[in-house]
């Protein structure tokens, strides 16, 4: 007898795990819906008793009495709590993104700042996160550090969608957060042990670079009149319609390492590039940096050479409150250290 065709049973396999995808899916949009419709409930009922000032307590507090019993944790006092804030947070029904779970609902209504509530909401749906991943990028203030080289309203419209990025210092994030590599920020380890790091958590990297990156290639090989040279990672972005090359430094960045960038940059320009494409970036991905060398090593007109620190841990919010001031302080003086104001 014929074994039965395993293209059969690979098809028929596909449409079982879609449809049990798909069954879950439906029954989280669901709870997400109840869980917004209670908290209108309990919302409205409080408005109506707004006359006694302690009835909002009392109110979720004798719900909870008479559903907890029944249908469990999910109707304690402080759940019922969240379900009313999520209700004032996101009072329009049909503003509620289909994407999006209640466990990622949960960690948006603990976000007081409505422009960074809304921006990662926004990321969120747009970029499909799980509720991993959306807590990863909270954790690791991708809003903040976004914030360090663009404007609120550039972050904003970008997540929008509407306008697209137009230039690298929009995307390319500083510092880059590499808490997943799982690398302990007291050893001593070299480029490839970080680049290996990296390829091995290639997923995590790409969540980390954000929208539109694809990778390329490790350790490409450039031939230059019997002379090898190797990059260390190739991307393309697909929204700046561009390569992006990353050279691994792990030490302080010096001129020399961007001169090597720069010619990189320059030989993909000139061999890799299509006409229809936007001239290549770079970035050094360092352990420290100084921004003047960065500056005086290039033409003044340059652009797409950037330089941006790593940390292999999540940074505080104090931390990223310094890097903001620090970028603050440097909008005060001319390259002669002239204070402007």
């Amino acid at each position: 007898m014929d074994l039965v065709n395993k293209n059969l049973i690979i098809e028929i396999q596909k449409i079982i795990s879609n449809s049990r995808a798909n069954a879950v899916n439906k029954i989280e949009n669901e709870r997400t819906v109840m869980y917004w419709q209670i908290g209108k409930k309990i919302f409205e009922e409080e408005q109506s008793g707004k006359d006694r000032a302690d009835y909002g307590t009392y109110l979720i507090k004798s719900l909870s009495l008479e559903l907890e019993p029944t249908y469990g944790k999910s109707f304690s006092p402080r759940q019922l709590q969240r379900y009313r804030q999520f209700y004032r947070t996101f009072p329009i029904v049909s503003a509620l993104r289909s994407q999006l779970n209640w466990s990622q609902y949960k960690m948006l209504i603990s976000i007081s700042d409505n422009d960074k509530r809304e921006y990662y909401e926004l990321e969120a749906a747009n970029n499909n996160w799980t509720g991993r991943e959306l807590e990863r990028q909270i954790n690791s203030s991708l809003y903040e550090r976004l914030l360090l080289s663009n404007d609120k309203e550039s972050v904003l419209a970008i997540a929008r969608k509407e306008r697209l990025p137009e230039n690298p210092q929009e995307i390319v994030k500083d510092p880059m957060i590499l808490e997943f590599l799982g690398l302990k920020r007291e050893s001593a380890y070299y480029e490839k042990d970080l680049e290996q790091a990296i390829i091995s958590h290639l997923q995590d990297f790409l969540l980390e670079l954000g929208n539109g990156f694809s990778f390329v290639a490790r350790q490409k090989r450039i031939h230059l009149e019997g002379d090898d040279f190797f990059i260390d990672l190739v991307f393309y972005n697909r929204l700046l319609e561009c390569f992006v090359i990353f050279e691994i430094k792990t030490h302080k960045l010096n001129h020399q390492d961007i001169g090597q960038l720069q010619m990189y940059v320059n030989y993909f320009d000139r061999v890799e590039k299509l006409d229809r494409e936007n001239p290549t970036i770079g970035v050094l991905l360092c352990t420290d940096k100084n921004d003047a060398v960065v500056k005086f090593t290039l033409p003044e007109d340059s652009k797409n050479i950037l330089a941006s620190k790593y940390q292999l841990y999540l940074p505080s919010e104090s931390q990223l409150l310094d890097e903001m001031k620090k970028e603050l302080d440097s909008f005060k003086f001319d390259d002669l250290g002239n204070n402007y104001e």
